[in-house]
């Protein structure tokens, strides 16, 4: 067993598994003697519900190939600056996520893992970004995500063409400008609050992935104590049978004692009256010697 293996085993299975599971692994990697490896697999952190289910679209074979391939076009025509290819994939992107959300829903909901109604945006943002970012595409490909992804970055977007000629640049346009200064104020505003409810997000998820931690911890802490308990309870009804037959014995050995005792008393009663009987007749003995003398 080696580390990747180890690792999309466990992002392979359902949340509520995982933590035994990954312990279980170490402790197998550190007896076959590899403590780097068990140290590598015991970091590994559980995804959350949403994180999971990404993680399983990407183990459904082809599932996220047209996003992936959408992502690897886009990048490609931006830095080619080909407005056509960019405005293409833009017409792309809106429906495709939007199918894709509802399939990595449905795929939850199915495995017996409904999803929050704001579970949506987090599954969006995790595809938007995979579109977007080369890094994010790989995570997602990978299907070892512990969190969902957001992209807070440039978007790429069709590139504006300089208007052609000085007189065409002297143009008067104050309403187009009026319209698109208004909405940079509004594309501002949104990024903002998202970066907002970005950084309460990750805040979040910093917290839950501490306590999980903690309560990781204090469960296999729990873990070891039933088995101490269970061991010293087995020694206890081991003792406590030993010390069962040992009164038995010690009973027997009292009623034998208390026998003993009486049969020696009776013993010692029969004894003096055999002596006195002896001596009686030694003296009658006697009494009758000294007559035939």
């Amino acid at each position: 067993m080696d580390f990747d293996e180890a690792a999309d085993r466990l992002y392979g299975m359902v949340p509520e598994e995982f933590t035994s599971a990954r312990d279980a692994l170490a402790k197998e990697a550190k007896a076959a003697g590899d403590a780097a490896l068990a140290k590598r697999i015991k970091a590994l952190r559980k995804p959350t519900v949403v994180a999971w289910a990404v993680n399983q679209a990407s183990r459904r074979e082809g599932e996220l190939d047209p996003l992936l391939d959408l992502g690897r076009r886009l990048r490609e025509a931006w830095r080619a600056q080909d407005a056509d290819a960019l405005a293409e994939a833009g017409r792309e992107r809106t429906p495709l996520v939007a199918r894709l959300v509802r399939s990595v829903r449905e795929e939850a909901e199915a495995a017996g893992h409904p999803l929050a109604a704001a579970a949506d945006l987090e599954i969006e943002q995790t595809l938007d970004a995979a579109v977007v970012d080369e890094d994010a595409a790989e995570q997602v490909r990978r299907g070892r995500l512990t969190r969902p992804l957001s992209y807070s970055g440039f978007t790429p977007a069709p590139v504006v063409r300089p208007a052609p000629g000085p007189a065409a640049r002297e143009r008067p346009a104050p309403k187009a400008e009026r319209r698109e200064a208004e909405q940079e104020r509004e594309k501002a505003e949104r990024e903002r609050r998202i970066k907002e409810l970005e950084d309460a997000l990750a805040e979040a998820e910093r917290a839950a992935q501490e306590a999980e931690r903690g309560r990781a911890d204090w469960e296999a802490e729990r873990a070891e104590a039933v088995r101490e308990h269970e061991r010293r309870t087995a020694k206890v009804e081991t003792l406590t049978a030993k010390l069962a037959k040992a009164k038995d014995r010690l009973n027997a050995a009292g009623h034998r004692l208390e026998v003993a005792r009486r049969e020696e008393t009776n013993a010692e009663r029969a004894a003096r009256s055999a002596r006195v009987r002896l001596e009686e007749a030694r003296s009658a003995l006697d009494k009758a010697r000294s007559g035939q003398e």
